[in-house]
């Protein structure tokens, strides 16, 4: 029997990088999940990819600590920016923090060498996402060119590759996908400046992206709030 391929997936909690997680898993990888705690407001997201983790199967789980919150600059790592709620204007919103996915891709480039992986897997979405330019192709492809370039694997011909596969899926897609996987999204969390038991406020625009996708996909929102949405 050929050994499995092991891989490092990026796990916030949130529903796509555990759909991501079960996709992992289903193409044959041995997944290790890794999650980071970058001075996010709110530990919920993180007891989510704790619980997705262990559901899913994950060969590994570990938290890595990065204090992005120390330069601020975003509503989730600042409680002096309030949370917008309603509809965006399609700029580039305040819950953008400042190279988020380049820091934790590096985190889970430094494993994934460390482990002798070649893949890494992020959940990063660019149909139904917030604006951030960290979510785009363009960026992904970058990184991996990056990667190959700055890493003693890819120097030495075993060149990683930055999985994305939910890139051009909308929400609705990513859930129905999902779904077919297994995933519970009633372990997930979401919400923007979810309470301390991981119910949503269901105003803010990581809310209102999720119901939206749920409704469209014609899947009931396990979802629990703590105000009316």
């Amino acid at each position: 029997m050929p050994t499995p391929s092991h891989a490092v997936v990026l796990l916030s909690g949130g529903l796509d990088s555990a759909t991501c997680l079960a996709l992992a898993r289903q193409q044959g990888f041995t997944c290790h999940a890794l999650s980071v705690i970058y001075g996010q407001r709110h530990a919920a997201e993180i007891d989510a990819a704790c619980r997705v983790a262990n559901a899913l199967g994950a060969y590994e789980h570990r938290l890595a600590h990065v204090s992005l919150g120390q330069f601020g600059g975003s509503a989730l790592t600042d409680p002096g920016i309030a949370i917008p709620e309603g509809v965006d204007s399609g700029d580039i919103p305040v819950t953008y923090v400042p190279a988020r996915n380049t820091v934790m891709l590096s985190m889970a480039l430094a494993w994934a060498e460390a482990l002798g992986s070649s893949d890494i897997f992020i959940g990063v979405n660019a149909v139904d996402y917030s604006g951030y330019p960290d979510c785009r192709p363009e960026f992904i492809a970058a990184f991996q060119a990056m990667a190959r370039l700055a890493t003693k694997a890819g120097i030495q011909g075993c060149p990683i590759t930055i999985h994305a596969p939910l890139i051009e899926l909308s929400k609705a897609e990513i859930i129905r996908l999902g779904t077919s996987l297994g995933v519970d999204y009633g372990l997930t969390v979401s919400c923007y400046q979810a309470d301390s038991q991981g119910q949503a406020c269901g105003h803010c625009d990581a809310c209102r992206l999720r119901r939206a996708g749920f409704q469209s996909a014609g899947i009931t929102d396990p979802t629990v709030y703590y105000a009316s949405p």
